[in-house]
């Protein structure tokens, strides 16, 4: 009879692992791959996160402190977000020079530019984690395969060997269920990241809205500027010519 020792040896998961059939060790180096995968994610997408939040709340304190677009636009090039939100408000509006009475059209048409700009961001942001969410949906199911083939194995086994103790079943089957633990370990944590950085995105992506918030109060504040100066120069010429007829 084996002792107490032999057995642990026999039945912790890296003997089952090299016990198990080659399709079930493949199942099994796969989940752990993918386990691997999802902390890899986590940690690189956690770093991109936290950067690009401190930038935001950079560019947002040197918006709120700006008078004009131009003001912003010389302060947000270190935040390369706020820099293309900014550059793209500048850009409609050196394209509607032609055009300085419809304030209304250039307002509209820089929101809608900024719009396709943030969702771009959003998209951007949540680059990488759709694999998270395959992880999640898939890993059970692999695992499973791997019990289920594994159970096959071992009960064509004990049909080869016409023997029905528990003793020789037991051992097919644990690692047939090994499958099964790692797809578990491998889909959980990938489920809970997954919420989490789509957390950690929405919170960047409100921060995004914030600063297209302040740029198109940049942009109101300038075209209130060109109209009130608009209007002076309007007075002057108007002033200029009743003194000439009188």
């Amino acid at each position: 009879m084996p002792s107490a020792t032999q057995l642990t040896q026999s039945f912790s998961p890296w003997d089952m692992f090299l016990g198990a059939s080659t399709l079930v060790q493949g199942v099994m180096a796969v989940l752990a791959l993918a386990s691997l995968a999802s902390w890899t994610i986590l940690l690189a997408k956690s770093v991109e996160f936290a950067r690009t939040r401190k930038s935001l709340i950079l560019s947002q304190t040197v918006l709120e402190d700006s008078e004009t677009l131009d003001g912003g636009e010389a302060h947000t090039r270190d935040c390369r977000i706020a820099h293309t939100l900014v550059m793209a408000a500048e850009t409609e509006r050196a394209r509607s020079h032609d055009i300085p009475d419809d304030t209304n059209g250039l307002k509209e048409r820089i929101v809608l530019h900024l719009e396709r700009l943030e969702a771009a961001e959003a998209r951007r942001l949540m680059r990488g984690t759709g694999l998270l969410a395959t992880i999640g949906a898939t890993s059970p199911f692999v695992g499973l395969f791997g019990t289920v083939w594994g159970i096959m194995t071992s009960f064509t086994g004990i049909a080869a060997t016409k023997a029905t103790s528990l003793a020789v079943v037991a051992p097919g089957i644990a690692e047939a269920l090994l499958a099964t633990a790692l797809g578990l370990v491998a889909a959980i944590p990938a489920v809970v990241i997954y919420n989490h950085l789509a957390r950690q995105s929405a919170a960047c992506r409100a921060q995004v809205a914030d600063l297209a918030a302040l740029i198109m109060r940049l942009v109101s504040r300038d075209m209130g500027r060109m109209q009130s100066l608009l209007a002076k120069g309007q007075v002057v010429r108007l002033g200029s010519r009743m003194g000439g007829a009188e």
